[in-house]
């Protein structure tokens, strides 16, 4: 057959071929980790098409990662105390520190691996710090004549249906403890009722719980909100003041709890090497830079803005009997009464 005749079948036969698809990312993040344009221009540089999820609390957090081990998941962000608990459910993997060259621009604290409670684990590294902020209290200066001082007023019956607190079993339960004056991340048996009995009187002095931020603002701006439990701190705050509330934010005086959220790479990941330039990606200061100035966080390569006077601040640690509280927790917002609680 003349080579002619032959060209038609040859271009056929190239046509025909099915097109190399293009790697897959799979983030698991927080609001406002992932921003859309941020997210596309790492997809142009590295050819590579990114799918983002986005989490609401811890608990659909660890209900997302541990279905299936993980396997829908590249790379995740999760606070120290989460990335304990993954650890121990081996799905993540650890991590390359010497492909994470854009670790070098981190403030010193955020390179000390060891230093950091939850994050190392038989000399091996499983996460790498990207945001972190406390949890404080955001207040309607039009409702409230005064900042309040205590974790106590999200209770006070002066603002029963005008308080807005986070939907999260963990937290919440922490919470309770630290209002209660006891050791927010762990529950004795014997104090159970006590802890419980308060989460309910939260919840009758609530007027709705949220899980995202934009949540929260949206709640905040159509209702008679005087106070909110800021579980994303001064992320909360930035959002509001761009709404045009009229708000203030201040830490209790029994100090705030707060989180440091890292990346992390799961152990069943066949994108090992683009997780890796993701996190990379993240650490560049226009990146980093973004999320402060969009989100209000703060991020690892800059010192913080300077407060007047040093922060009460509680670091997350891991909780004890998470299972449970999450169970109870979602008993408690059922309104079930407190002798029908599953008690240990």
């Amino acid at each position: 057959m003349p080579l002619r005749s032959l060209l038609p079948i040859l271009v056929l036969c190239l046509l025909s071929l099915p097109l190399q698809a293009k790697p897959l990312l799979r983030v698991l993040a927080w609001p406002g980790y992932a921003d859309a344009d941020l997210v596309a221009a790492f997809a142009e540089r590295y050819d590579a098409d990114v799918e983002v999820t986005l989490v609401g609390n811890d608990d659909e957090l660890r209900l997302k990662l541990s279905k299936e081990g993980g396997k829908h998941y590249d790379v995740i962000a999760a606070n120290t105390s989460e990335i304990n608990h993954f650890v121990q459910q081996q799905l993540l993997q650890p991590l390359r520190l010497a492909k994470l060259t854009q670790r070098s621009g981190q403030l010193q604290q955020f390179r000390q691996l060891n230093k950091i409670p939850g994050l190392m684990h038989e000399g091996q590294a499983y996460g790498v710090p990207y945001v972190y902020g406390e949890m404080g209290l955001i207040y309607n200066r039009k409702m409230m004549s005064r900042p309040p001082t205590s974790i106590n007023s999200l209770w006070d019956p002066q603002w029963q249906g005008q308080v807005l607190a986070y939907d999260g079993s963990s937290h919440s339960f922490s919470l309770a403890r630290q209002a209660l004056a006891k050791p927010p991340f762990t529950t004795p048996n014997e104090e159970m009722p006590a802890t419980l009995a308060k989460l309910i009187e939260l919840r009758r002095n609530v007027l709705s719980f949220y899980s995202l931020p934009e949540e929260s603002v949206s709640l905040f701006t159509q209702n008679p909100v005087a106070l909110m439990y800021a579980n994303y701190g001064r992320q909360q705050l930035k959002l509001l003041q761009d709404a045009g509330a009229d708000v203030g934010y201040v830490i209790p005086q029994e100090g705030a709890f707060a989180w440091l959220d890292c990346w992390a790479i799961t152990r069943t990941t066949p994108n090992r090497d683009l997780a890796e330039q993701w996190i990379n990606y993240s650490l560049e200061p226009q990146v980093s830079g973004a999320l402060t100035e969009r989100q209000g966080l703060e991020n690892t390569l800059r010192n913080p803005q300077t407060a007047n006077a040093p922060l009460h601040l509680i670091w997350l640690e891991p909780v004890a009997n998470a299972e449970l509280r999450a169970k109870l927790w979602q008993s408690i917002l059922a309104g079930e009464r407190p002798e029908n609680l599953v008690q240990p």
